[in-house]
């Protein structure tokens, strides 16, 4: 191995592999993921900010020197199914089945080629058995599941030794899923065994397969109908449901007055942290002393109308007058780093301390800005 991609590699298994990958071999491990890993990392290690639900992946071409891909990003709640929104079964279709299958359709002329590459992809026990209360889940990871084991048989069919390994795990302790902490002392065994059977070039790989997980296959295949109802009845027995959707909201707001290049920037960056993006538009620039030249209406629907945009809301004079009022309980504050340090944003910091809200301040970049433009039309009108 030379250079290892770890898709979703900041925390859970995801982070046990890419750092039994760096400490084992002199591999060098790029990590992508929406958030950055906590702690220090080896110097053999790198992260790359992406959030899956943006569907551009050009960002792979950077990578075309990997010969390992792990893909283990991914998530789901137990829940019943009246309780899942409609963001939410976009949101997992495109991180948990549509991102994965799209990055090994990048790569998988790699998989064709003689040379040796290594790739697993972390699919679940529930897309391979039914799972009610956690159908959602189970519809993405069992269309992952049924993808690698089409394309292990078109590898093998075309002379290529390589294989995609499905690692297919019931509920894996020390990660974040489920409400859980991070705990590397639980997950670094797992990520030892997984490594090891992906440069073996298996194909699948169920943890605890003979303890646990064939006596569960045998009994779906058996019955798969009574072992649905067992299923759900064990599920409500144990309470284990999160009613809570898991999104992350952002919010961010402005006047977007003669959109440009630095407000889509803006606005790009801020859907790389979350889940569900509102975006709030002043009703006029008189907050700033300035005025506008675009109405209110076609500044909304202008912003609306950008792939990264969730939602669109009219703002409010505060920030936190949205976040307090109920309009957007947002996790996620984004503003320009010239606030950082100001009255207002101190005062904000002060207010959102206790409350789970995290400020990010964006750095503006050089270009194209409103105050240029807005010069240039008062000039011209002189």
């Amino acid at each position: 191995m030379t250079h290892s991609l770890v898709i979703g590699g900041s925390n859970g298994i995801g982070l046990a592999i890419a750092l039994h990958l760096a400490r084992t071999s002199s591999v060098h491990v790029t990590i992508i993921d929406k958030y950055e890993p906590a702690g220090q990392l080896p110097v053999n290690v790198t992260f790359s900010r992406h959030n899956l639900l943006d569907r551009d992946l050009s960002f792979l071409d950077d990578y075309d020197d990997i010969n390992t891909l792990v893909f283990t990003a991914g998530y789901g709640r137990v829940a019943p199914f009246q309780t899942i929104m409609d963001t939410e079964i976009q949101n997992q279709f495109q991180v948990n089945a549509i991102s994965p299958i799209a990055v090994l359709r990048h790569f998988y002329p790699r998989m064709m080629q003689a040379q040796p590459f290594y790739c697993a992809v972390m699919g679940s026990i529930a897309g391979l058995v039914s799972s009610p209360l956690f159908a959602l889940y189970s519809a993405t990871k069992g269309a992952v599941c049924k993808a690698i084991e089409a394309l292990n048989i078109e590898l093998e069919m075309n002379g290529s030794e390589n294989r995609i390994l499905n690692v297919s795990p019931g509920s894996i302790k020390g990660t974040r899923f489920n409400g859980g902490e991070n705990d590397l002392t639980q997950t670094a065994g797992l990520a030892a065994e997984i490594i090891e059977k992906m440069l073996a070039r298996q194909s699948l790989f169920i943890p605890d397969y003979e303890a646990v997980f064939k006596g569960v296959i045998d009994r779906y295949q058996a019955d798969a109908h009574q072992f649905g109802v067992d299923s759900y009845q064990y599920k409500m027995d144990s309470g284990r449901f999160n009613l809570k959707p898991q999104m992350k909201i952002g919010y961010m707001s402005g006047t977007w007055d003669l959109f440009h290049i630095g407000h889509l920037n803006l606005i790009k960056r801020a859907k790389q942290y979350c889940d569900y993006l509102v975006v709030g538009v002043h009703k006029d620039a008189s907050h700033k002393g300035k005025e506008t030249f675009i109405p209110l209406e076609e500044r909304m629907e202008i912003v609306r109308s950008i792939k990264w945009v969730d939602q669109v809301v009219l703002s409010m004079r505060e920030d936190s007058d949205v976040y307090k009022t109920g309009l957007v309980k947002y996790d996620f504050l984004f503003v320009g780093s010239d606030y950082k340090g100001t009255e207002r944003f101190n005062r904000y910091e002060e207010y959102f301390a206790d409350k789970g809200v995290k400020i990010i301040y964006f750095p503006y970049t050089k270009g194209t800005s409103s105050t240029q433009i807005r010069n240039l039309i008062i000039a011209k009108q002189k």
